[in-house]
């Protein structure tokens, strides 16, 4: 029981965090394109709008399967304007205006400064624990993006400052989505999309002298949907699993997805550091997944919705639909017991306690 418990979504979840990082990384050279003919309040709007109209397929696929119905809590309903706040409308808005005044690949590798802003809130405010190779981690992919802005002097300070902003937005974001257990990622980015995008949208058109293409608006919808909607069901499925500092840290390997296509895209130069900041994302990686925290915890009772399998350890319930295979990942609302055990675990949406030790 005591590695059966983390081990079974271990690697799963990891590789969520890595395909959110690719899809994400796609977004920084492929606005920078698109921002040549739409401010970034009007993109921001259109990203995420497309990222709600990415998911709506599979939110149909989970209401045909499941029917997810609970009560919201307050704290819950607090999560989630949070999340819509902090991560659909501040954090791209102000990506979007560093992104402008600055190179992509630039703005790529400052996307570090995510992992930063959710370690330290994650230690701050979400009772998150990392122990030294956590830190390590975080270090390295510090370290990283500093060497990556050396060459830039103080030209890209403007950029870096509204990217770092972004970052700290999105790094509240990052630890609302993980602990939002009454709604699937698809349902959240999809609040996200309506609710966030509709706003910058209208903003972005009372600010625009004139209406954009409706190719460069079709661009930037299916754009939203990949890099956006996608991705961030991806990272939500993550962070559930692995928590939102450890998610971030395979998640903070995009700004080299983006350098490379930036490169391939819009011509700028690949040069010798960004092969050295690449093997200190490599190596935060690594020493993430060295983390081991393990104490005795007790679990309250409590019902919720998140994806799950039955061979974690913590998913003993029955199920109604007797044709539904519950080894293979599902989600649908379910009720936990109360539990005191001892196991390796991360601060997932079963373990967010104090710590003592």
């Amino acid at each position: 029981m005591r590695n059966k418990v983390t081990s079974g979504w271990r690697l799963p979840a990891t590789g969520f965090g890595l395909l959110a990082a690719f899809l994400f990384g796609l977004a920084t050279p492929a606005s920078k394109m698109l921002l040549s003919g739409l401010n970034p309040f009007l993109l921001a709007g259109l990203l995420y709008i497309g990222a709600a109209a990415g998911v709506t397929p599979l939110i149909i696929r989970e209401q045909n399967i499941h029917q997810l119905r609970r009560k919201v809590s307050g704290k819950q309903y607090l999560y989630i304007v949070g999340a819509v706040i902090c991560g659909g409308f501040m954090g791209p808005t102000l990506l979007l205006f560093g992104l402008k005044a600055s190179q992509a690949s630039s703005v790529a590798i400052w996307l570090n400064m995510e992992l930063v802003a959710t370690a330290i809130l994650g230690v701050l405010f979400f009772h998150d624990h990392l122990g030294r190779s956590g830190w390590f981690a975080v270090l390295l992919a510090l370290a990283a993006g500093i060497i990556m802005t050396i060459p830039e002097n103080q030209n890209g300070w403007l950029a870096a400052t509204l990217v770092t902003a972004a970052c700290f937005c999105w790094g509240f974001d990052n630890h609302f989505t993980a602990l939002i257990d009454c709604l699937t990622p698809a349902r959240i980015t999809l609040l996200k999309g309506i609710f966030a995008g509709s706003v910058n949208v209208f903003i972005g058109v009372s600010v625009s002298p004139q209406l954009p293409t409706t190719s460069l608006i079709a661009t930037a919808l299916i754009l939203g949907a990949f890099a956006y909607g996608a991705s961030i069901v991806l990272y939500v499925m993550a962070a559930q699993h692995l928590g939102a500092t450890r998610s971030q840290i395979l998640f903070s390997s995009s700004p080299f997805f983006g350098v490379g296509l930036a490169t391939l895209l819009l011509h700028e130069p690949l040069l010798p550091y960004h092969f050295i900041a690449i093997t200190c994302i490599a190596a935060a990686i690594f020493f993430s997944s060295r983390i081991r925290h393990v104490h005795n915890h007790s679990h309250s009772e409590v019902t919720h919705t998140h994806l799950h399998n039955h061979n974690d350890g913590h998913h003993a319930h029955a199920h109604a639909h007797q044709n539904n295979n519950s080894a293979q990942s599902h989600s649908h609302s379910h009720r936990h017991t109360e539990i005191t055990h001892s196991h390796p675990h991360y601060p997932d949406l079963h373990h967010r306690h104090e710590h003592t030790e």
